[in-house]
């Protein structure tokens, strides 16, 4: 039986609407949160990702601002905007479009962004925040790992989880998230001995490691719920044929219509799961569709998240929200 298809967009939409009515109430109340974005440079995946999240602060009803300086721009500029946005009282979140040009020091930049402002949850403050089981800020696409999870039915408690991947911005909040919620965690990585017997224990398996098709179905156990963060863009046909069996002669009318837009666009997106886990798992995030909604909304349900803990002493109606 193939695997339910856990449907991010649809739970990505649910949240933007909740997060719209949360918006509403403060407005009544006089107050409209705030979310300043920082582009430097010309990165083009860059620019798609500030625009779409313009575009949902706009339509959530946020006050959003963008900041596009020029490839060339140094650190100590960068600081001295970041410093400008920490100290306007309307600006409620900051988020610095990472990757930044080579010759900016984009751990220090981060490190200056106010905590209380930090939406995208990076800063240590906030790291030690969720590692504590405090209130603060959670990375966006951990968080909508969660979010996913808990709004499927998905049960967490009590199982036994994996994490493939270590980074700071997924894999290490994506497990500090999980063990909050009481599954027990295992966080593996590139060094890891027989990967694929680890990974075949866990009941929820995160996979956040940037290698296209990477698990396959011999690291999943029969039934386990499969969240898949991986977002790679595949160019080579060879690379197709491993992951898609070559669509037409697959015989798969999904994998016929993905081969089509292949040979017209010249690439295909696919996560870090490869296609036929779908034959073994429980539940699976699909790519796109899956994860990469959630990001974005999280992010708008972190900037009100950031306004109320801000000036919740200004908003005594919604202190208890």
């Amino acid at each position: 039986m193939p695997a339910r298809i856990l449907d991010g967009t649809k739970i990505a939409n649910d949240i933007r609407s909740e997060v719209a009515a949360e918006v509403k109430i403060m407005a009544a109340a006089g107050v409209r949160p705030g979310l300043a974005v920082v582009l430097v440079g010309h990165n083009p995946a860059s620019e798609i990702y500030v625009r779409g999240k313009v575009k949902a602060s706009e339509e959530v009803g946020l006050y959003s601002e963008q900041h596009t300086l020029p490839e060339t721009t140094t650190t100590a500029q960068l600081l001295a905007l970041v410093e400008d946005l920490n100290r306007r009282d309307e600006i409620d979140g900051i988020l610095v479009q990472l990757p930044l040009p080579p010759q900016v020091d984009s751990k220090k930049v981060l490190m200056a962004v106010d905590p209380a402002k930090d939406v995208d949850g990076f800063h240590p403050v906030n790291v030690g925040l969720l590692s504590t089981q405090r209130p603060g800020l959670v990375p966006c696409t951990p968080a909508g790992v969660i979010e996913i999870l808990k709004r499927s039915q998905i049960a967490i408690a009590g199982q036994e989880a994996v994490v493939v991947g270590r980074s700071d911005i997924v894999g290490k909040p994506a497990a500090m998230l999980l063990i909050n919620a009481n599954a027990t965690v295992t966080v593996c990585h590139s060094k890891t001995r027989d990967l694929w017997a680890v990974c075949r224990r866990a009941d929820i398996l995160v996979a956040a490691i940037g290698r296209a098709g990477m698990v396959t179905r011999d690291f999943v156990k029969p039934g386990a719920t499969v969240i898949d963060v991986g977002m790679n863009q595949v160019t080579d046909p060879a690379e197709f044929q491993r992951l898609f069996g070559g669509g037409l002669a697959g015989g798969s009318a999904s994998n016929a219509k993905r081969e089509a837009a292949f040979r017209a666009k010249g690439f295909t997106l696919v996560g870090d799961v490869h296609p036929d886990v779908a034959e073994v798992a429980g539940a699976l995030t699909p790519v796109p569709g899956g994860v990469g909604p959630l990001t974005i909304a999280m992010l708008m349900y972190n900037t009100v998240k950031a306004a109320k803990m801000r000036r919740g002493s200004r908003m005594p109606e919604l202190t208890s929200k």
